[in-house]
């Protein structure tokens, strides 16, 4: 049975590859490599955005939750919605205007040139936290490949993980920001086309949607968005909402892909199709938990194996590999977007400017490299110690991500009153806030979204601490923004 599910793997993974030695060469700088020489079209710019959102969480962290909460979780994805839409519509064409125009290709150098940071301060900070948040966001991804290795083919998680690196590596290391953009509209497609087909395909044979529905009452679960109007339950609703989506503002590997597009003007068009392709996608996800509490009547020992689970007992073995090869694509699209920042931030934040300011665009392109073989192995050591949930590792560093960057990104953006001393006051306290509060959040009842208490505070800090320091520096600003 290993074998036809191998094969599936195998023959899935050959696809990948051809598009990666296709467009090889295609990178020939480092520019190439980190934003792909701002050539993408719109439907390239809106896949590339939104496949690599969706990690594993897609499949297992949020099914997971909708599996043992029932209904009311789906805020989450209306919350993630919502605020996505909002990233498109004010981020996302004044970021494409403003990165060129300061011939910036990562965050920091974009925070650097608009508040004319000489002293580097605004780089290394914006590089610890990415390095910090993203290492974790990389060990979910890699958490969820042993999880998956482990189930379709009993690999030992050690091993998994050991083999979702090898994996990954070279996938970015041969590819760039080009590369991945044309895997991700090919791996967006098929990841949305199997999560859409997978429930509706099993919701008749567990007695369809009425039956679906009474299996879930039986279980006390919420059937709808709205199981009472308390204020707990209100408070609930905004927590889960603001909770996840106030951090689309500050997540480097979404926002580059903004930067990305060789047409400002066809943004919009991106961002309908994306849009659509994220309800999709989202909206079946969470078809995916609810039908999985019908179909596991007795519960799971680890809710987050309900999509696996529910494929592995209903097809056979090589459409079993086929399907969760989108699991795979889901995984490695995230992962893989978050190495090549990383390693981005390693060559313009640390290489570029602290150790070879004269360093050539070939050299730079080497270093881009090595940082993905760096960044990689790192993730590797926090995922190897498996300490938490898919869900909740996803959660701590997407809450640190956007409280670091999202408050300054808007204010970048939008405000002529920041400056430098307001951006090193942001950075610090809004991620330093996001990864102490999981230890404060115990004494809070109800318990709070590290991102909401985190990104307030670090958008106020910004606006304060500029206010008071207004009169130490000029601003340089664009001419248009």
């Amino acid at each position: 049975m290993f074998l036809y599910e191998l094969s599936a793997v195998v023959i899935y993974f050959a696809i990948l590859l051809t598009i990666g030695l296709l467009s090889y060469r295609r990178h020939l700088s480092s520019t190439d490599f980190i934003i792909g020489n701002r050539s993408l079209n719109y439907w390239l710019t809106a896949l590339a955005a939104h496949a690599s959102d969706m990690s594993s969480w897609l499949f297992m962290g949020y099914p997971a939750v909708i599996f043992s909460k029932g209904l009311i979780s789906g805020w989450s994805a209306i919350g993630l919605i919502i605020f996505m839409f909002f990233n498109w519509q004010l981020v996302a064409p004044k970021i494409r205007i403003a990165t060129e125009q300061y011939n910036s290709l990562t965050f920091s150098s974009f925070f650097e040139s608009r508040l004319a940071d000489t002293s580097g301060t605004i780089r290394i900070f914006t590089a610890i936290m990415s390095l910090v948040f993203y290492t974790i966001y990389i060990s979910a991804a890699l958490v969820g490949l042993g999880i998956l290795l482990e189930t379709l083919f009993n690999i030992p998680y050690d091993l998994g993980i050991s083999l979702g690196i090898l994996v990954v590596i070279p996938y970015v290391f041969i590819g760039g920001y080009l590369t991945l953009a044309w895997i991700d509209l090919f791996q967006g497609i098929f990841l949305m086309c199997v999560i859409l087909f997978v429930p509706f395909h099993i919701l008749p044979k567990i007695g369809g949607w009425n039956h679906m529905i009474e299996v879930i009452q039986q279980k006390q679960l919420p059937v709808t968005l709205f199981p009472d109007f308390s204020k707990d339950t209100i408070w609930e609703i905004f927590s889960m909402m603001a909770g996840w989506g106030l951090g689309y503002f500050g997540q480097p590997h979404i926002v580059t892909k903004f930067m990305g597009i060789k047409n400002v003007h066809e943004i919009s068009k991106s961002k309908w199709i994306g849009m659509s392709w994220m309800v999709i996608a989202l909206f079946s996800a969470t078809l995916v938990g609810l039908v999985g509490i019908a179909y596991f009547t007795h519960g799971l020992p680890n809710p987050e194996y309900v999509f696996i689970e529910m494929v592995k007992n209903t097809f056979p073995p090589f459409f079993v590999g086929f399907i969760l090869c989108a699991v795979l694509a889901a995984t490695i699209n995230a992962m893989s977007s978050q190495v090549l920042v990383l390693s981005s931030n390693l060559t313009e934040d640390f290489y570029k400017k602290l150790i070879r300011k004269t360093a050539g665009s070939k050299e730079l392109l080497i270093v881009s490299r090595a940082g993905v073989v760096f960044v990689a192995l790192i993730a590797f050591v926090i995922a190897f110690g498996n300490f938490s949930s898919i869900y909740s590792l996803v959660l701590y560093a997407w809450s640190g991500l956007g409280s670091s960057f999202g408050p300054l990104l808007l204010l970048s953006l939008y405000s002529t009153k920041i400056n430098k001393y307001g951006a090193w006051a942001g950075i610090l306290i809004g991620g330093t806030l996001a990864a102490f509060w999981p230890y404060i959040n115990n004494y809070f009842h109800p318990k709070i979204p590290a991102l909401i208490p985190a990104f307030s505070l670090s958008f106020i800090a910004i606006l304060f601490v500029s206010f008071l320091t207004r009169h130490k520096i000029p601003r340089k600003e664009p001419s248009e923004i």
